[in-house]
């Protein structure tokens, strides 16, 4: 669906995300829309605010032409260094025809120290904040947050071992915001034009093209959403003709990752265990045992995850998934990935030393498919609150047709 005549066509297009998930799902709408579309990691040293961001900033600072989506790997930073790295990312992409600012559709992490700056960094005139993200039930009704029906903070959500939800409530996150409802977005551009920041409700994909649609001129805001706010605007800015889709290789050993906690991925990792070619082994305490259980196994699909009671240690955790996925990856055992959380996702890349993702696709809501710069085998990586039972088991299908997308 393309929304109306381009009146602000844009040709480079930078995503910020505090993880690796949100970059993806925020530049896989831009790669459905035919810009060409690369997710990198950030290489700035965790919690430095003196470091350089090395050779990804360099190559996304470069690009003229396509989408560029950097996980800045902040949501899991103090916020004092949250803020540092959101800062100097957007000042340092500013130059971008279309700025993105990620923010989770369930308002986790350090959402409005990360907004203001942002904001700052970018020397935008205006901030539009729209974190509703309807095709997955989140939407912003009359400023607050809500998960199919229900406000975030009394959700699963709230009870987020690693980043727990308390409000929901943008006005609270945002006090110095002005609230607009969908019937008074057709006052954006004289609003954009006088600067401020400006949070919109929206409970519907109509309410969020309808947003994109008010604002002519994109180079004048910073937007700040989730992947619903994304897709309206690459559904605003599509591209013709369509930049081509890199080569998606069909895995043979398709290896399941699950290192997310949320209720939703350890429902679909529960179904994912009852079929018959899988086999399963928890990297707990010793992912050696785990390697060599993997190794042994005859079934066509394979799947390491974390434990179901989890430890305190979250990083100790990601850092056996991703040992496993090293041991594996490099003798061949396996083909292709599926990551779930975007903490695991991270350390999968950083132990094959992959710099990020050539994307392909987006499956599903909340789905990024593509290939591994280095090495170049296909992977799916999901957010982890995003999904139906049936989500992992149909990835892992999905990896292994490969083929071509249409």
């Amino acid at each position: 669906m393309r929304v109306g005549p381009q009146d602000d066509p844009v040709s480079s297009i930078t995503v910020l995300a505090d993880d690796l998930t949100s970059a993806g799902d925020g530049a896989a709408p831009f790669r459905r829309a035919g810009h060409h579309a690369k997710v990198l990691l950030s290489t700035a040293a965790e919690g430095d605010a003196g470091s350089s961001d090395g050779n990804v900033y360099e190559a996304g600072a470069a690009a003229t032409d396509g989408v560029v989506a950097v996980d800045l790997g902040s949501r899991l930073l103090d916020e004092p260094a949250a803020v540092t790295r959101a800062e100097r990312a957007a000042r340092r992409f500013a130059t971008a025809d279309l700025l993105v600012k990620t923010v989770d559709s369930t308002l986790r992490g350090h959402v409005a120290a990360e907004i203001r700056a942002a904001h700052a960094g970018s020397g935008r005139r205006a901030v539009v904040v729209a974190p509703a993200f309807p095709a997955e039930g989140r939407t912003t009704v009359r400023g607050i947050q809500h998960v199919h029906g229900v406000p975030v903070h009394d959700t699963d959500f709230a009870r987020d071992p690693a980043h727990p939800v308390r409000c929901s409530d943008l006005a609270r996150l945002l006090p110095e915001a002005e609230h607009l409802e969908p019937d008074q977005f057709e006052k954006l551009p004289e609003l954009i034009g006088q600067g401020g920041v400006f949070v919109c409700s929206a409970a519907t994909d109509v309410d969020l093209d309808r947003l994109v649609s008010s604002a002519p001129r994109a180079r004048e805001a910073l937007w700040v959403g989730s992947p619903g706010l994304a897709a309206a605007l690459a559904r605003h800015h599509s591209r013709t003709p369509e930049a081509a889709r890199p080569e998606l290789p069909r895995a043979r050993r398709p290896l399941v990752v699950v290192g997310s906690a949320n209720p939703a991925t350890r429902r679909q990792l529960d179904r994912l265990r009852t079929r018959a070619d899988v086999a399963v082994a928890a990297a707990a305490d010793d992912p050696t045992a785990a390697v060599h259980a993997l190794r042994q196994a005859s079934a066509p699909v394979l799947v390491v995850h974390t434990p179901d009671e989890r430890r305190t240690t979250s990083g100790s955790l990601t850092d056996d998934l991703a040992h496993v996925v090293r041991e594996l990856a490099t003798a061949g055992t396996v083909d292709g990935l599926v990551l779930t959380g975007g903490e695991t996702a991270v350390a999968v890349l950083e132990a094959l030393r992959s710099e990020g993702i050539d994307l392909v696709d987006e499956p599903e809501p909340g789905v990024a498919r593509g290939v591994l710069l280095s090495p170049r085998i296909p992977v799916l990586i999901k957010a982890g609150g995003f999904g139906d039972e049936g989500t992992l088991d149909r990835l892992c299908r999905l990896l292994m047709e490969g083929g071509p997308v249409s």
